[in-house]
């Protein structure tokens, strides 16, 4: 009977050699997913190709589960950290368009590398250490601005601007897109005029569309 692999690092880099070592691990572990996919993938080329021995990479990484689930959430770092200065620009537009831009960045920067870990977020045992939730609480925050169509559920509202914007760029990811400027074109069409449409209906003035839509496309009773 086979047991769950370990998720969780044994230990925390304090000093900075192992910081620096931690990285390198890192690093090497995104190459070899970009080189080699998910085949050459495991512990033992990791170590080799950071320099190190095998038993210093399992200092910290007890799996290579946890390894990709630490690859995760560098990525994942990244790109808030990008992200989140969408919240520096006071327009609303401008400030959604950042954002659009940091996730087209993500995807097609390291295009390979994202797609494959995609794949790998997709896993229960991993997804289930991953925080998701902040993603749709900035677009919230931001579709508050100023110069922004006025939501009658700003919630609901970003949860559906989160999901188009995964939604397309997961799928120029899948289809291995290199044109960044492209993809951000398309995202922005999809989400100020999904913005636009949503606060017209708010208004009444595509109520009774949007109403017999949801009736002809609703399940028999």
């Amino acid at each position: 009977m086979s047991s769950t692999p370990p998720l969780l690092p044994r230990k925390s880099p304090r000093q900075r050699r192992s910081q620096l070592t931690v990285a390198s691990l890192l690093e090497a572990a995104a190459q070899l997913l970009e080189t080699q996919g998910l085949e050459g993938f495991n512990t033992n080329a990791v170590a080799e190709r950071a320099g190190v021995g095998i038993g210093s990479l399992y200092q910290y990484f007890p799996s290579k589960d946890a390894l990709t689930l630490a690859l995760l959430e560098r990525e994942a770092a990244r790109f808030e950290a990008d992200a989140l200065a969408a919240l520096e620009v006071p327009d609303g537009p401008a400030a959604l368009r950042h954002l659009i831009r940091a996730s087209v960045r993500q995807q097609l920067e390291r295009a390979e590398l994202a797609r494959l870990l995609d794949e790998q977020e997709g896993r229960p045992e991993l997804r289930a250490h991953l925080d998701k939730g902040r993603f749709g609480q900035l677009i919230n925050t931001l579709l508050q601005r100023p110069g922004l169509p006025p939501q009658a559920d700003a919630a609901l509202a970003a949860a559906d601007v989160a999901a188009l914007i995964r939604g397309l760029v997961d799928g120029a990811g899948e289809r291995r897109e290199t044109d960044l400027a492209h993809l951000q074109c398309r995202v922005e069409a999809a989400v100020f005029g999904y913005l636009e449409r949503a606060a017209a209906a708010a208004r009444g003035l595509q109520g009774r569309e949007c109403e017999s839509g949801m009736r002809a496309g609703a399940a028999p009773a």
